[in-house]
Formats: C-alpha cells, sequence, structure tokens
C-alpha cells in the first residue's frame, strides 16, 4: 500500500449509499419527534432503567468501536511504530464519526436536551467528585480533538480549492497545526484513557444493583483494555471492508502485524477477569447456570477464540481469518458493555426494559449516517492509503 492518501474519488451517492441514507435520514426524523415529544412517549425506559439503548449502545458500546485511532495512535506515537503511520487517518476518521454519533446519543438521552450546553458552561456548579461528570467533558472535548486531528486531510485538500477563501485558510492554518499536532495527540491519548475507565466506573457506582461478576474494581481496567481491543478489531475490519468497497489491494504485512497487539490485548481481559472471579471468590457464581453466569461464559468464550483463531502465522496472514477474528472480537467486546450496563444490572423486582421502536430505528439511523459520513469523507478527502483504482468502485 502506498504510504500517500489520496480521495478515493468517484460517484458519492451510489445506491448503496442513498439506502444508507435514506435510513439516516428517518432517524433524523424520529429524533426531531423525540426531542419534542419526550423520553417517556419516545423510549421504554423507566425509574428503574434509566439508561438503555442509546447508552449501552451508541455511547458505552459506540465509543469502544470508534477507539480505532486511540489504539493506533498508542502503535505509532507510544511504541513507535511507524509502519502503521497510513492506517492513522481512516482510524481517526471512524473515531471521529462514531465520537459525534456518540455525543449526538447522549443529548436524546438527557430529558432536558436544551440544557445540555450547561454542563462545559457552568463550570463553577460542577461536582468533581462526579465520574459523569468526567466521562461527559473528556467526550466532549475528544470529539474536538479528533476532528482537529483529521484537519489536515480537510486543509490538504483545500489547498488547491477553486475558493480563494479556502485556499487562504488551509495555507495559513496547516503549518500551525503540524507544529501543534505533538500536543494534540498527547491529548488525544490522554482523554480515551480517561473516559473509557471511567466507563466502568460509572457502573461500578450502582452498587448491589450490578451482578458480582461484573461488580470488580478491575471494572474502569477491563473497559480500557476492551477499548484498545475493539479499537485495533475495527481498524482491520474497516480496512479490509473499504478495500472491497474501494477496489484496493490491503496491505495484508501491515494487518498481519495487528494481530500481535489484538490477540496480547484478548488475552490480558480473559485472565484479569478469570483471575479476578477466583480472588474473590465468586467462582460458585460463574458455575450458578443462570443467565448471568451464562452470558460471563459467552463473553469469555467470544474474548479468547480470535486469540485461537489468530494463534499461526499462516491465519494471521490471512485476510479473511483476520476479518473473522476481528468481528468476534468486536462482538465480544460490544456483548461485555452491554451487560454490564444492561444485562448485569438488576434495579430490583417488578423493572423491566427493551427498547422500543424508536429507539431501535433511531440507532440504526445513526450508525447508518456513520456510514454515510465516511463514504462522503473518504471520497471527496485525502484519508485513504494507495492509488485509486480502475474498476468501478461498489460504495
Amino acid at each position: 500500500m502506498n504510504g500517500h492518501a489520496v480521495a478515493v474519488g468517484g460517484r458519492i451517492f451510489t445506491r448503496p449509499v442513498r439506502v444508507f441514507a435514506a435510513l439516516a435520514g428517518l432517524g433524523v426524523l424520529l429524533v426531531l419527534w423525540r426531542l419534542v415529544v419526550g423520553l417517556g412517549a419516545a423510549t421504554a425506559m423507566n425509574d428503574g432503567y434509566p439508561w438503555g439503548l442509546w447508552i449501552a449502545f451508541d455511547v458505552v458500546t459506540g465509543t469502544a468501536l470508534a477507539c480505532g485511532g486511540y489504539a493506533v495512535a498508542i502503535l505509532v506515537y507510544i511504541l513507535n511504530k511507524g509502519r502503521y503511520h497510513p492506517l492513522v487517518r481512516p482510524a481517526l476518521l471512524t473515531s471521529a464519526v462514531g465520537y459525534t454519533v456518540a455525543g449526538l446519543s447522549v443529548g436524546l438521552d438527557v430529558g432536558r436536551w436544551w440544557t445540555i450546553w450547561h454542563v462545559p458552561a457552568f463550570f463553577w456548579h460542577w461536582n468533581l467528585s462526579s465520574a459523569l461528570l468526567e466521562v461527559a467533558l473528556c467526550i466532549m472535548a475528544y470529539i474536538v480533538v479528533l476532528w482537529i486531528e483529521l484537519s489536515p486531510a480537510l486543509l490538504e485538500k483545500w489547498q488547491t480549492s477553486s475558493n480563494a477563501r479556502l485556499r487562504r485558510w488551509s495555507l495559513a492554518l496547516l503549518p500551525v497545526l503540524k507544529r501543534s499536532m505533538i500536543w494534540i495527540i498527547a491529548l488525544g491519548l490522554l482523554l480515551p484513557t480517561m473516559h473509557q475507565s471511567s466507563l466502568g466506573t460509572v457502573m461500578l457506582l450502582s452498587g448491589w444493583r450490578l451482578h458480582p461478576l461484573w461488580r470488580t474494581p478491575l471494572l474502569p481496567l477491563l473497559f480500557l483494555i476492551s477499548c484498545a481491543s475493539m479499537g485495533y478489531a475495527v481498524v482491520v475490519a474497516e480496512s479490509a471492508f473499504s478495500s472491497v468497497a474501494f477496489k484496493r489491494k490491503p496491505d495484508m504485512k501491515m494487518l498481519a502485524g495487528l494481530a500481535t497487539p489484538m490477540i496480547w490485548t484478548l488475552y490480558a481481559i480473559v485472565g484479569l477477569r478469570v483471575a479476578d472471579v477466583v480472588w474473590r471468590g465468586q467462582v460458585g457464581l460463574l458455575l450458578a447456570g443462570d443467565i448471568r453466569s451464562l452470558m460471563a461464559w459467552v463473553e469469555l468464550a467470544l474474548f479468547l477464540a480470535p486469540a485461537i483463531m489468530l494463534a499461526s502465522p499462516a491465519s494471521r496472514r490471512d485476510l479473511g481469518s483476520l476479518v473473522r477474528a476481528s468481528m468476534v472480537m468486536l462482538f465480544a467486546g460490544a456483548l461485555f458493555r452491554f451487560d454490564t450496563y444492561l444485562v448485569a444490572f438488576s434495579p430490583g423486582a417488578n423493572w423491566s426494559y427493551f427498547p422500543s421502536v424508536t429507539e431501535i430505528l433511531i440507532t440504526a439511523g445513526l450508525v447508518a449516517g456513520e456510514v454515510v459520513a465516511y463514504v462522503i469523507v473518504v471520497k471527496m478527502f485525502p484519508i485513504i492509503a494507495g492509488q485509486p483504482a480502475t474498476a468501478e468502485r461498489t460504495v
């Protein structure tokens, strides 16, 4: 793969993109309806389950799925693995779009959404002991940081724009950004480390309502490692699918190299989870045979399976094996987070929750909007490394 990023080009609104755009449009209409009628009429949430699909999936799981930029940054800027640098921009784009959608989802889940701007503005009212405040501020800041990190790709495109104002702005800002990028990257590594671990801390505050198999002091660390694991898996999956969609040959040597950090993060999660259960004397609950013990076993199996799938050097060099292992990793991480926030959470008797049709359709619309945004950006701006293919693109 050529290390120089280029715009993919081609027709933007192909048939698949139009389908995703239609679903995203439906999601926008339902979002507007939810903002007018309120949470009670639009969702199945209640006093027992004040957090539903929009938090458990769109925010808690969605931000982990958007940690490709964070995971690649660890390799490139901390471990000094410069050969992975061509993966940085696609990963940053996935992260920027994913975190932006997560931020919108937080707004949807706030009852008085028109006051959400008070969170960053009224700093003299901050509860500095609140884990939720730290999560909110970090996610808000990280969205801004991600788009700043990605902005050189936009400015490079505008340097040759026919619009004189855009051209002047890009020529003036690009050198400033390049000089400041080391500090921006450092902030981009710090913020997700803080809020991803704090997403685990938040559920520890629920006390007895969280099942003991998940109520562990290691939960913040498990959330942090799982987000890195999912980040590497997303990078592999995104590279493979974009190669197929945009008719490009994937760099197998680079993707195969990601198998090592993928395997180590998986072993770390399984090892910590098993050691924690044994140390806290919860083996009996793991063998109880109820739905929650079953879900814990499924999580462990799904985390361990990709490491076994990628155990041989041949499987690491095979794109199909890498993609299959990545998809299992993504499902494992998503299930772990979903279980922690919903399945393992029990507010007491007489409370139940299953997402409403509106919640499901809005979530589907947000995901579809992510896909459309990703396609538009990679076709218009230099994000993906390599030369454009001559064959007809499918997306």
